[in-house]
């Protein structure tokens, strides 16, 4: 079964479907290895990862690498940023289709004027309904057998407001798209609005101590979301326990007592060993 097909039979099913962020091959496994049913190649995280902030900084080839070492690190399916879709409608058929060589299950494209911004930093811009339009329509020309899902995220609430938004993702649905992702509504009511004004499924984009306010997941699934992600919990966690572990490193010069001793081969394990280890005894490798 392809990674596209499985991801809509999770987004027909009756639960959310819940894909947490990674920014390497080893986050997607942690992800999967944590038992949820999709990985969320972070943009952000993909550009911290190389050293710089999500300002749009990262080229298409850049991204599309990521997603393919992700995509080829786990067999659950994986949903890309694609961020702007990297320029005009020409810019976008050559992303998607990177993209789909890539391996990915689904890909956004978001309306915002290149180069972008995070989704929860003031100042975004969003270009023209219509040209945003017509960008997703390229996309969903691109693609092979509809595969990978097109989800199309709009940005236009902290600009044009809530309405506008809206208007944009079921424009997008009409012209292709499968999923609809209105980023960082403000409040719970204007939460609670996307589901029951957008004309097909709707992404929630969980961002702590982002524009949207908190929500249980629980409650996002009442509300009528159909897909969660989660970009950057694995790379808060990874930046947070590092600083500790480094400081208290440098203070005592000793292994943290409050860091847990990983063996080296289990360390190997999570990133693949036991493949490779039977590979070698098929071929008497020594």
């Amino acid at each position: 079964m392809s990674a596209a097909r499985r991801l809509r039979e999770l987004l027909a099913g009756d639960e959310l479907v819940v894909a947490p962020g990674a920014y390497d091959a080893l986050t997607a496994r942690m992800v999967q290895d944590a038992g949820f049913p999709a990985v969320y190649m972070t943009g952000a995280g993909t550009a911290a990862s190389l050293g710089y902030p999500d300002y749009g900084l990262l080229t298409m080839s850049e991204m599309a690498g990521n997603a393919a070492r992700i995509a080829q690190a786990v067999s659950v399916p994986v949903i890309a940023d694609a961020d702007t879709g990297f320029g005009n409608e020409l810019n976008v058929v050559r992303t998607v289709r990177a993209y789909a060589a890539a391996g990915v299950a689904a890909l956004h494209i978001e309306d915002q004027t290149f180069p972008k911004r995070c989704g929860h930093l003031d100042r975004k811009q969003v270009v023209d309904a219509d040209e945003f339009v017509r960008k997703v329509r390229a996309a969903a020309d691109a693609r092979a057998d509809g595969a990978p899902v097109l989800i199309a995220r709009s940005d236009a609430r902290a600009e044009r407001g809530l309405d506008e938004a809206i208007e944009r993702v079921n424009r997008a649905l009409e012209a292709g798209a499968d999923v609809a992702f209105v980023e960082a509504p403000q409040t719970l009511e204007e939460l609670a609005e996307v589901p029951k004004r957008v004309h097909g499924p709707c992404l929630l984009n969980v961002v702590a101590a982002g524009k949207t306010p908190d929500v249980p997941l629980a409650q996002a699934a009442e509300l009528g979301f159909r897909l969660a992600i989660v970009p950057v919990l694995v790379l808060n966690a990874a930046i947070a326990a590092g600083d500790a572990a480094l400081k208290a490193f440098k203070a005592t010069g000793e292994h943290p007592a409050s860091v847990p001793v990983m063996p080296v081969q289990e360390i190997f394990r999570r990133a693949g060993s036991g493949v490779w280890d039977d590979l070698r005894r098929r071929y008497g490798v020594e």
